[in-house]
């Protein structure tokens, strides 16, 4: 009885969990972990704006941070020109810009921003249309009245920026390795590094003498490359070759006379000091040899000098014999002077005893005369 129960009651189980899934509504089938993987909207409109070459904007620090930022009035007239990209948006299409700027803000895909610097530097008519340090604004509301709006969200990263981080490890490894390339990859690598930096110090040479000719001539402040040491600038931005338009009052006449004669001044005593032939001559020998030396280094060079000290090491003990066969020269020679010397002493004592004897004899054929 006991086991017919059981199993009346895993039917009714079975029968209420079938019911259950019939009634069972057929759009949410989709499983609750695929529905929260589901990206926001929101999401995906600020990375395709944000991705989006029309959309004006710069880098800055804020609070130590580098940030991407754009102004309000630039996003409000990107929207009204490209009305396309609210499609995304899908039920919020028909929203106006004021609002998707707010609602990306609850989202935290964007934080409003402010200048740092908030008065006029001497010298300048208004603060910079581009400010490089921004502090974040007390009331994150949608503005397009000076206003500044940094993305939180990291960009997405490109193909070609996966593909260089990986061949980082590589150029590492390539750099250490210099001194074991042949000698013509040396040759290239060194001629094409020094006529990269030849460049770089002509530009910047050239760009600086032609601000000063113009700033002392004619009153303007003209960079050409203006964003060539810029920290924040894009690559877009650092090769722009004529600067924009000088927003800084006109400098003094007295002004630009001294710095001309400053200028002048220092050039006479530049060439004045400048170093003769035999100096630069001698700077070039020594250099010219430093770098000898690291593009004819050679592991078989070294290997050679190597076998080359073995030799050395294994003639270590010719000095010791060496000082056996001196030493034993000079114990033969302290014998023979030890021998010498007795003979000597030997003559010596025969020529005192031949004297005695005749001196006894002397003596004796004087008594006998006497």
């Amino acid at each position: 009885m006991k086991k017919a129960g059981a199993a009346e009651k895993k039917r009714v189980r079975r029968s209420s969990a079938a019911s259950q899934n019939s009634t069972r509504d057929p759009s949410n089938d989709t499983p609750p972990r695929k529905q929260a993987a589901k990206k926001d909207v929101y999401q995906l409109f600020a990375e395709k704006v944000r991705d989006h070459k029309e959309l004006e904007s710069r880098w800055a620090v804020l609070q130590e941070t580098r940030v991407e930022y754009f102004r309000g009035k630039d996003f409000v007239s990107f929207l009204r020109n490209h009305p396309e990209l609210k499609e995304i948006l899908e039920s919020d299409k028909n929203l106006e810009t004021e609002d998707i700027a707010n609602a990306l803000l609850r989202k935290n895909l964007l934080v409003r921003c402010d200048r740092v610097v908030k008065t006029l530097r001497p010298g300048k008519k208004k603060l910079s249309t581009w400010p490089a340090h921004l502090e974040i604004f007390p009331e994150q509301i949608f503005s397009d009245n000076d206003a500044f709006f940094a993305w939180t969200f990291v960009k997405r990263r490109p193909l070609w920026q996966t593909l260089l981080s990986f061949c980082w490890p590589v150029l590492t490894l390539a750099i250490c390795l210099f001194p074991v390339y042949p000698h013509r990859c040396k040759l290239l690598i060194l001629y094409s590094c020094a006529g990269v930096l030849l460049v770089i110090l002509s530009l910047l040479l050239v760009r600086a003498a032609i601000f000063g000719a113009i700033w002392v001539i004619l009153g303007k402040r003209v960079w050409i490359f203006p964003n060539i040491l810029a920290e924040e600038a894009t690559l877009g931005e650092l090769f722009r070759f004529w600067p924009k338009k000088d927003e800084e009052e006109r400098p003094k006449w007295t002004a630009r006379l001294f710095f001309a004669v400053v200028a002048v001044l220092v050039i006479l005593l530049l060439r004045h000091h400048a170093p003769d032939e035999a100096a630069r001559a001698r700077y070039h020998k020594r250099m010219s040899n430093i770098i000898d030396d690291v593009l004819e280094w050679n592991p078989r060079l070294a290997l050679s000098g190597m076998m080359e000290k073995q030799p050395d090491v294994a003639n270590a003990t010719e000095p010791d014999r060496n000082f056996s066969d001196t030493s034993q020269t000079s114990s033969e020679k302290t014998t023979a002077s030890d021998r010498s010397a007795e003979t000597i002493l030997e003559q010596h004592e025969n020529e005192e005893t031949g004297n005695t004897q005749d001196t006894h004899q002397h003596q004796q054929q004087h008594h006998d005369n006497i």
